[in-house]
């Protein structure tokens, strides 16, 4: 009983979302909190949130300070030039456009953090979507994609937890991968570059010149949760400078059907104005005597998280703290430049918090275990000798629908029993537990995928449509190519 309820509440929960009944943030929090009662355990509903809560409050702490930090580099300039430097290579061709999204979210994907790698991403690559009027959920599913095949690094999490569940290290099952996941992010800039050219062919190729001089158009506002804008919140300071620029003040947002056609979700032209800041050379809040310090902070900051000097929150935190005193000393500067991100902020956050819901209700009911028993259960005893393929095929939907942890802690031992059994090692089993990475950083259980989804505008459900049938092929070109060349 506990195995159907859980499919049912998942199932429920994307169709609510996917369909615009609900926005995620009602969905995360009722639909668990109902099954809670259906399966006659909602007395213990308020244990269960308090520890999906305190499971999920370092992520939360992260990205609250994370989208502060960034917001702040934004504000001061520090990826104008990279805005710049990107545009005038493009030439305001699509193409080159959505190419160029994939190549700098792998790059930064380096890094190991999801939402480091979509603040970076969006930051530089939203301003030219939104003047080139190209199809966001285009942008938010490249990126999605290509940090997903990049999430396999060792010290990006899933590498490492297989080598923990297994007891192996972490080189064993990464190094021999490498051919397998450089065949997956082939074929996400082979994706891009498809996408790119039904961008070029929808919009045409402009000037560097005609590009710059187009004016945005006004959006509409949108409820669900990445269509949330920050017009009103981001300042008195920023409605002034966009209606000067001829723009608008209002809220950003996207509600329309991205599968039909990923144009849709971006017909409504720029909205809040925090898109085109990086190209506005005149606004107040730059600081180009900062510049280099700004730059070097950053790097120490990514290159601490990379070494591990220090939990990933702490570091946001200083980091922020650190970039708002040098950068804004007076305080009502610094109230400013945090009342400006506070939207994004709150929304993220929130995001997280309601899906420590989702996740509490789902582990401490027993219906993940469950569901993962049943799984395993049902695979053919014939099958046994093909336990990496089908472990990789697992990957994808099991992935998708709970937590890493629960995945690598909980399931991946249990097929790697299973393979044992008939003589395939634990080793190929982790390399292909590997292969789902690029649709897992797409689920609604991801935390960074808000901030990808709120940072770019985009409604959940529409990226969740478009993304999902691009993700799953780059999975399965991984797995293929693992198959292919004996890795697994």
């Amino acid at each position: 009983m506990l195995t159907i309820l859980g499919f049912a509440m998942i199932a429920t929960f994307l169709v609510l979302i996917m369909t615009k009944k609900m926005s995620p943030i009602a969905a995360l929090v009722l639909i668990p909190a109902l099954f809670c009662v259906a399966v006659g355990q909602g007395a213990q509903l308020g244990d269960y949130v308090i520890e999906g809560v305190g499971n999920l409050a370092p992520t939360a702490a992260m990205l609250m300070f994370a989208i502060v930090y960034f917001g702040v580099m934004i504000d001061v300039g520090l990826f104008d030039p990279i805005v710049r430097g990107i545009l005038k290579f493009c030439q305001a061709d699509p193409m080159r456009i959505v190419v160029g999204t994939a190549v700098l979210a792998a790059i930064v994907s380096l890094d190991g953090d999801g939402s480091t790698t979509f603040m970076i991403t969006v930051s530089a690559m939203y301003p030219l979507y939104k003047r080139l009027k190209m199809s966001l959920v285009v942008m938010t599913g490249v990126a999605a994609t290509a940090n997903g095949v990049m999430n396999t690094l060792p010290w990006g999490g899933p590498t490492a937890r297989a080598a923990t569940a297994l007891k192996l290290d972490a080189s064993e099952i990464f190094v021999p991968m490498i051919p397998a996941l450089a065949m997956g992010l082939l074929a996400v800039f082979v994706l891009a570059y498809v996408l790119g050219l039904r961008e070029r062919k929808r919009l045409g190729m402009l000037t560097l010149d005609e590009a710059l001089a187009r004016e945005p158009e006004p959006e509409t506002v949108s409820t669900g949760a990445g269509g949330t804008g920050a017009g009103r919140a981001a300042g008195e300071d920023r409605l002034v400078k966009r209606t000067s620029a001829g723009g608008t003040g209002t809220a950003a947002g996207t509600g329309t059907d991205a599968d039909a056609d990923p144009a849709a979700a971006d017909e409504d032209g720029d909205g809040d104005g925090d898109g085109f800041q990086g190209l506005d050379p005149n606004r107040s809040t730059l600081r180009p005597k900062l510049y280099w310090f700004n730059a070097g902070l950053t790097a120490a900051l990514l290159t601490a998280m990379i070494m591990e000097l220090m939990p990933i929150p702490v570091l946001f935190l200083l980091g922020a703290a650190l970039a708002l005193t040098v950068n804004f000393p007076h305080m009502p500067d610094q109230r400013a430049r945090i009342a400006a991100h506070a939207d994004n902020v709150l929304n993220v956050s929130g995001m997280v918090f309601a899906a420590a819901v989702f996740t509490g209700v789902l582990t401490g009911t027993g219906m993940v275990d469950n569901m993962a028993d049943w799984v395993v259960g049902a695979v053919p005893d014939a099958m046994g000798p093909h336990m990496a393929i089908v472990t990789g095929l697992l990957s994808l939907p099991l992935t998708y629908f709970m937590s890493n942890d629960g995945f690598y802690f909980g399931v991946l031992p249990v097929l790697a029993e299973a393979g044992a059994a008939h003589g395939v090692s634990p080793l190929e089993i982790a390399r292909a537990s590997l292969a789902g990475q690029a649709l897992h950083m797409s689920s609604p259980l991801v935390p960074a995928v808000y901030v990808l989804v709120g940072m770019a505008k985009v409604e959940f459900g529409d990226h969740t449509r478009f993304t999902v049938k691009w993700a799953i092929l780059t999975s399965l070109v991984v797995l293929a190519a693992g198959v292919l060349f004996g890795i697994m």
